[in-house]
């Protein structure tokens, strides 16, 4: 049997062929649109899982950015309460002190005010004196023209002691005006300062309903401030993601020089790896310092990476702040010496190269030396302030880095939803396929189920018309 089938010609076998696919072409459609549509509904799932995960992400991402965007605007409008409290405090305990120095000052100006009025003189009696005179019968009497003599003489001088008196009176009234004026001016600098302070804290309280409308779109959750608050995050993390690079710049320098100096103390250690004993000790060394920075930042309640620190009353977190910056500043020193001893054993190997201290130029030495030393006390200085952009740089994170992993299960969920309605067109043009491959034995199919039709035509009419005997 076997040779019998072995021995038949090769077209026979592809009818053969043909034949057992025309004959199995409604299960195979079957099974490849079964297959097609269990992919499809497999990565439809899928990516509905995704989507349900994308939008719980969402979600959490908007609790994060309102959750973070509320405590920057309480830590903001409780610094602005502070400010508003503290210059309350400062003006209200001078206040005192000016109500009675202008208490004073008004007192003084309104006595002088009226001692510089003026009082017209009271009339003399001259007038009727020479009333009385001039009635008296002078009849070219020389006794009556001595006595008119005489009364006009008196009359001159008391009419130049009067005019003395009114300049005199008058020159005191001005003296009194004068001494009225460093009196105003005191008032109204008084005033200008008061008038200082009251716009100094109506300028903090709009400052401080700024921030209030802002907190109270934070706490309703609307889109305005989510928007707001995203593209802040964003600039955040940009901003301090540059500010983290310059201080790994500042690190990197900084170990480069206390490794040396290092290395000399603990010459002859051992090896922790590939690494010496010195790089290592010269890392921890600048990791202590970045770890009193922070603490000295929490201290200070500019950061809040540890809100533990910052619930501490004020004596601890005062002691904590001054035993912080005491150990920064002692090992800014100590960076200092190091940089210093750098520079002596750079000089050292320097002038055993050039056999001779001759060879090199000790006015750039000083300078070196002098660069380095600054360098040394400052930098550790300089990373005490990291914790600020490292703060901002964490919290911002969480919201970019949740925006883009949203963003990415977004992707992948159209990704899927793609990939199965391909899948699912995949298994229509697979069928397609085998129907071309097999396209004869249909061709065939159909030919005869058209003729069969057409025969069929005749037999329905006479159904239809059981009267109607066809012609012979």
């Amino acid at each position: 049997m076997a040779e019998l089938l072995y021995s038949l010609p090769p077209w026979l076998w592809f009818l053969i062929g043909l034949v057992a696919l025309f004959l199995a072409r409604k299960p195979v459609h079957q099974g490849i649109y079964a297959v097609a549509r269990l992919f499809h509904q497999s990565f439809r799932l899928g990516a509905n899982a995704v989507a349900a995960a994308d939008a719980r992400l969402q979600l959490r991402n908007r609790e994060v950015l309102l959750a973070l965007g509320r405590e920057a605007s309480e830590r903001q409008i409780e610094r602005d309460i502070e400010r508003i409290e503290h210059s309350m405090k400062k003006e209200l305990a001078q206040y005192p002190a000016l109500h009675r120095r202008l208490c004073e000052q008004l007192a003084a100006i309104d006595e002088d005010y009226v001692r510089s009025a003026e009082v017209p003189p009271a009339p003399s009696n001259w007038a009727k004196a020479i009333k009385a005179v001039a009635e008296i019968p002078s009849n070219q009497d020389p006794v009556v023209a001595d006595v008119l003599e005489t009364i006009h003489g008196s009359m001159r001088k008391a009419e130049s002691k009067a005019l003395e008196a009114y300049r005199e009176s008058a020159r005191e009234r001005h003296q009194l005006l004068k001494r009225m004026m460093p009196a105003w001016r005191s008032i109204l600098n008084s005033l200008g300062k008061v008038n200082k302070a009251v716009s100094s804290v109506q300028q903090r309280a709009r400052q401080v309903d700024r921030h209030m409308e802002r907190y109270e779109e934070i706490v309703q959750g609307t889109d305005r401030a989510l928007r707001i608050l995203s593209s802040s995050s964003m600039s955040q993390f940009i901003v301090s993601g540059l500010l983290l690079v310059a201080a790994a710049g500042c690190v990197f320098i900084n170990f480069h020089l206390i490794a040396r100096p290092m290395g000399a103390m603990w010459e002859g250690a051992s090896y922790f790896g590939d690494y010496h004993f010195a790089d290592i000790s010269a890392l921890v060394v600048i990791l202590v310092e970045i770890t009193l920075g922070i603490f000295t930042m929490e201290s200070l309640r500019i950061t809040r990476l540890f809100p533990a620190i910052g619930a501490l009353s004020d004596r601890v977190r005062a002691r904590i702040l001054w035993v912080s910056l005491s150990l920064l500043i002692l090992l800014a020193a100590l960076g200092a010496g190091l940089a210093y001893t750098r520079e002596l054993l750079l000089q050292e190997g320097a002038s055993a190269v050039a056999a001779g201290a001759g060879a090199t130029d000790s006015s750039v030495f000083r300078v070196v030396l002098s660069a380095q030393l600054v360098m040394g006390f400052v930098f550790p200085l300089v990373l005490a302030f990291l914790a600020i952009p490292l703060e901002s740089f964490v919290n911002a994170t969480r919201t970019v880095l949740g925006v883009s992993i949203s963003f990415s299960l977004r992707l992948l969920s159209v990704a899927l939803r793609l990939i199965g309605s391909g899948i699912l067109r995949a298994g229509s043009i697979a069928a397609r396929i085998y129907d071309i491959v097999i396209f004869f034995p249909l061709w065939l199919e159909a030919r005869f189920l058209r003729w069969r039709e057409q025969v069929a035509q005749p037999d329905k009419a006479k159904k239809a018309l059981p009267g109607i005997e066809p012609a012979k």
